[in-house]
């Protein structure tokens, strides 16, 4: 299986592009519409929701009011992180059941817009982050979502930067333009990068060669190796890993490969074919 995490500021279209992943055969892990689904009515999402924020942000007939919920928890950080304390856990949860129930050979696109903010890039194989000038993000917010245009700045800005998202990303999408623009570099990547890599993710292959990295690119490969071997006792600088002895060549060989490591000809090597490098590994 590969676990792609796609994401983007509001109003970045991130959705066109999660739509072009279903169409090429993708299984897309939606966190709004699960965030949705674990406040429905008659649920102990909901029934938290109201404790902590109070009955204003129902509806009359006792569904959540959306939009008035939006205007209490993103006014301070404390009431934001009050409301992400309510709906992650049980996010987490439901997100957990569907990764179960996917193939092996699946490729799962994790369409979740909170990615960077909860550092969860070193989860995923490949990072997709959507992107749009802030101007346009505002007008679409506006347009389309009817939110009002004060409002969507500061949504906008209580999100991460430009800066944090590009420490994270695998692939960047600008979607300023035409939706058709930002859909075509969709297939391609597609075709051209995730099917590959998830084939030899599958089958513990990888490409030759050795790529020039930039200290980003390093950052996330790093991250990637610190949690395949996290709980092991393994020292990670870089892209050089020292393993202690304690660990099987077996279980070293499941933990890499899983993450898109896996051991060709007696290295281990990034399965990403548009990044090819071969990871030191030594022991301890």
């Amino acid at each position: 299986m590969l676990r792609v995490g796609l994401t983007g500021g509001m109003g970045a279209g991130k959705s066109t592009v999660a739509d072009v992943f279903a169409r090429c055969g993708a299984v897309i892990i939606d966190s709004d519409r699960i965030a949705r689904e674990v406040v429905e009515p008659g649920t102990e999402g909901l029934a938290a929701v109201v404790a902590e924020f109070g009955e204003s942000v129902l509806h009359e007939d006792g569904s959540l009011n959306r939009p008035a919920l939006a205007a209490v928890a993103f006014a301070t950080d404390e009431s934001r992180q009050k409301l992400n304390s309510i709906l992650h856990p049980r996010i987490g949860k439901r997100t957990a059941q569907l990764l179960g129930q996917s193939a092996p050979d699946a490729v799962v696109v994790q369409d979740i817009p909170l990615l960077v903010e909860n550092g969860l890039a070193p989860l995923f194989h490949l990072v997709v982050i959507v992107d749009a000038d802030v101007e346009v993000r505002v007008r679409r917010l506006v347009e389309h979502r009817g939110v009002d245009e004060a409002d969507a700045r500061v949504r906008i800005a209580s999100q991460a930067t430009l800066e944090q998202r590009r420490a994270v990303a695998d692939v960047w999408l600008d979607n300023s333009g035409a939706p058709d623009i930002v859909a075509r570099a969709a297939e391609v990547l597609w075709s051209d990068r995730i099917i590959p890599f998830e084939r030899n993710v599958r089958e513990h292959r990888a490409v030759a060669g050795e790529s020039a990295l930039t200290d980003q690119q390093v950052g996330r490969l790093a991250g990637r190796l610190n949690v395949a071997l996290g709980g092991t006792g393994a020292t990670i600088d870089g892209i050089s890993v020292s393993v202690p002895e304690s660990v099987t060549e077996g279980e070293l060989d499941g933990r890499l490969s899983g993450a898109g490591f896996p051991n060709v000809d007696g290295a281990y090597r990034n399965a990403d074919p548009a990044l090819p490098v071969t990871i030191a590994v030594t022991r301890a």
